[in-house]
């Protein structure tokens, strides 16, 4: 569909919703009194905030007036309105400096979309059965505290759980404070791709409890392990920024990059040099890069500080990890291993980054350590051109995502689906639900569509109806992200202290309400403990209050008073330091033992799995949340370009020796399950290696999303790395068998085209 059909039928009519026991009949539309303030055919340029990840980037929205399809009071009819037509950029903003990735200019057809629940509805049918009923904002507040009230009482004997995507900023605080106010209130923040190891092993080698900024701009060298930081992972609009400068905008100066991973990802394929290692060896390789750079004298162990007292044998010089010794563990020659080094060694300075799957496996925290030790060997840590860390914003009860809501605060979804199947320490009785979908993005093993089932109550506060809100009682509809007072505090990519803080752009268009104020009035509805901790009349009020702090701090607004300081900041889009105050904040050291080199362990004998399993976040769907956006399944996978599907990446060679042909329909099969998609043969890919694109296979999430291609997910091994807790996605094993002939959507000949030569330099 093309975008401007797509946002002719979403805006002004037709928008129907596609819930059974919704009404999916033609109404009469009538036409409600229009925004006066609007000139026709005069574009208006607001600031914003994109939410199509963490990253917290800024925006600049192209609002004009025009004619929508809208919900006033439960009725629908046409009224002319500013509607957001066009999202960039904020070139003021330190994160994105005015660029935006695709995902982000797709933010457009959140708003927009034709599936997005209109107004408040009560489960009618038997649960999960998508049988829902229009009710009023008055019936689901009432409905909503009938649940929730028992459960604020002192020494209730059940309990709340909130289970939600990761929240920074005042979201992430309007939730943990709600949750304050009950006794047995559980927390449970939701991420599929999370990146809790490398945020443990950053607070044990440097104190930061936080994901890197990496100064790209001023390197002269970078070595990534794993980490697609051009396309799916940590901060990446602000590392192609830097990226780019790294490349070419430095007078006689061109950094060079090599990329180690065992499938090629967008990152790799703009890599001067591309290792294939073995999975989750990633970090022996860098150790044994460390190790020759130690014993020719090129650096000292000591210049690690406190990252190379993490790494057993460190002090000696790593002897057990010559290049000759970890050659055949890694699958890399020594000879390069020994050139790799002494190039970092040389071309200072460099920087090593590692994100993805070599932290998805069981000794994911080995390999993270590892590689921050090499960090510190090349002294890149905490300097221009290395390793650095987003100072905090000085002003209190504002984090990131993962200081609000993040591992360490809170449980495991693994670790409720568990509490609610045994009912022990205590059962919980009521669930809210607010944009996270674990019954899609987590292994079938840990029963979480099972344990849901039992809870006697759930909430939603989500947008549109998925795998896991389709099992709620009651459905309260958030505000689109345009349409609702926003605020991201960045965990990552810039050097300044940032917070990202935006009025809405244009008025609701359906019959919904912020979360945020839907808390603040439920609280008040609740009284006593939770009524306190929120005593606020409206989200922006809380807002407002939260800044104050910063009104005469130094940074990028000057004011005279609060008043002038929040009527800059939503001209702006946000506050940052611009310098004047970025000292980030550091933990104190933790005693820990030496870690000794560990080697991943894979569920599925390697005589009966004889493939390494690699599911892959694409730059369209990341976990699976944009596969309702029409824009990002139009869109060609960057390197494969499958589009509309799903597919197996197999090396040619393997496919080969396997009479396996493109297109050919392979069963993929792990000890825990099986799934079909057609063959795509890519020479950028390991012979032992298997690899799936992560997104498809949704059974219920709208038109553009539901039955189509298969869901990965459902066949990863339940295990975990287990300093953490975090799921090793990437540690499954699987076998392929021919099941006959595929449906394979390319945009042109895949990557077979590319030539084996290409990516074997």
């Amino acid at each position: 569909m093309k975008r401007r059909t797509f946002l002719k039928l979403s805006a002004v009519g037709g928008a129907g919703s596609a819930l059974a026991g919704c009404s999916n009949q033609a109404v009469q539309l009538i036409r409600f009194i229009p925004d006066e303030t609007l000139i026709p055919g005069v574009a208006t340029w607001k600031p914003g905030v994109c939410t199509q990840c963490s990253a917290g980037c800024g925006l600049q929205v192209r609002v004009m007036a025009g004619d929508a399809e809208v919900v006033r009071k439960g009725q629908s009819g046409i009224m002319r309105m500013g509607l957001a037509k066009k999202l960039t950029g904020n070139p003021d903003h330190p994160v994105n400096h005015g660029k935006l990735c695709v995902r982000g200019e797709a933010g457009l057809q959140v708003a927009y979309n034709p599936d997005r629940i209109r107004h408040p509805l009560k489960r009618a049918g038997q649960r999960g059965s998508g049988q829902f009923t229009q009710i009023s904002w008055d019936e689901a507040m009432q409905e909503l505290l009938t649940h929730v009230q028992p459960l604020s009482a002192p020494h209730a004997t059940q309990s709340l759980a909130f289970l939600t995507r990761p929240l920074g900023g005042q979201r992430g605080v309007v939730v943990s404070r709600f949750l304050s106010g009950f006794d047995e209130a559980r927390l449970v923040p939701f991420e599929l791709f999370d990146d809790t190891v490398l945020r443990t092993a950053n607070r044990l080698s440097f104190g930061y409890d936080q994901l890197p900024t990496f100064d790209l701009a001023h390197s002269s060298y970078v070595i990534s392990f794993g980490a697609d930081y051009l396309g799916t992972w940590n901060s990446p609009v602000a590392q192609n920024v830097a990226y780019g400068t790294l490349r070419q905008n430095r007078s006689g100066i061109r950094g060079k990059f090599v990329q180690v991973e065992s499938r090629m990802s967008q990152t790799g394929a703009n890599a001067d040099e591309w290792v294939a290692a073995h999975p989750g060896t990633e970090g022996v390789l860098a150790l044994a890069i460390a190790h020759v750079i130690l014993k020719e004298h090129l650096g000292r162990a000591e210049a690690a500080g406190t990252a190379g007292t993490r790494i057993d044998g460190w002090r000696e010089g790593l002897p057990e990890h010559s290049p000759d010794a970890i050659a055949w563990k890694t699958g890399v020659p020594p000879e390069t291993i020994t050139r790799l080094a002494r190039e970092m060694a040389a071309q200072s300075p460099a920087v090593a980054v590692v994100g993805g799957a070599p932290l998805a496996h069981t000794n994911g925290l080995f390999t993270a350590l590892a590689v921050n030790a090499l960090n510190g060997l090349l002294g890149s840590v905490g300097k221009p051109g290395g390793l650095q860390f987003t100072p905090r914003v000085p002003a209190p009860n504002f984090g990131s995502a993962h200081e609000v809501t993040g591992a360490g605060k809170a449980d495991s979804v693994r670790t409720l689906a568990q509490q609610i199947l045994s009912g022990q320490p205590r059962p919980i009785d009521a669930l809210l639900l607010f944009d996270a979908n674990p019954v899609f993005a987590t292994p079938p093993a840990w029963q979480v569509k099972e344990a849901l089932e039992k809870v006697p109550f759930i909430a939603s506060f989500g947008s549109f109806v998925d795998e896991t809100s389709t099992l709620a009682d009651l459905i309260l509809p958030d505000h689109s992200y345009l349409e609702s007072w926003i605020d991201e505090v960045p965990e990552s990519g810039t050097t300044e202290a940032v917070i990202s803080v935006a009025p809405p752009v244009m008025q609701p268009l359906h019959d919904t309400r912020a979360l945020p104020d839907v808390l603040l009035d439920l609280a008040h509805r609740l009284g006593g403990r939770t009524g306190q901790a929120l005593p606020w009349k409206s989200y922006e009020e809380m807002l407002q209050a939260a800044l104050t702090p910063l009104v005469h701090r130094p940074g990028s607004i000057s004011a005279k008073d609060a008043d002038e300081f929040w009527k800059k900041i939503q001209e702006q889009g946000g506050w940052w330091s611009t310098g004047a105050s970025a000292a980030p904040t550091r933990s104190p050291a933790e005693p820990s033992q030496p870690v000794k080199s560990q080697e991943p362990q894979f569920v599925g004998p390697a005589a009966e799995y004889p493939f390494y399993f690699l599911p892959y976040a694409t730059q369209q769907f990341f976990d699976g949340r944009h596969a309702n956006l029409p824009w990002m399944q139009e869109m060609p996978e960057v390197l494969s370009t499958g589009m509309w599907g799903t597919w197996v990446e197999i090396n040619p060679r393997t496919a080969a020796t396997l009479q396996i042909e493109q297109g050919d329909l392979l069963e993929v099969a792990s000890p825990n399950g099986r799934v079909r998609a057609p063959a795509l043969l890519s020479p950028g890919i390991a012979p032992d290696v298997i690899a799936m694109p992560v997104g498809q296979g949704h059974e219920d999430y709208g038109r553009y999303a539901s039955n189509r291609g298969v869901n990965p997910i459902t066949i990863l091994a339940p295990q975990l790395e287990p300093a953490t807790g975090s799921l090793a996605w990437a540690g499954t094993r699987v076998n392929i068998t021919k099941a006959g002939k595929g449906e394979l959507i390319l945009l042109t000949g895949g990557p077979t085209q590319w030539g084996e030569e290409q990516v074997t330099r």
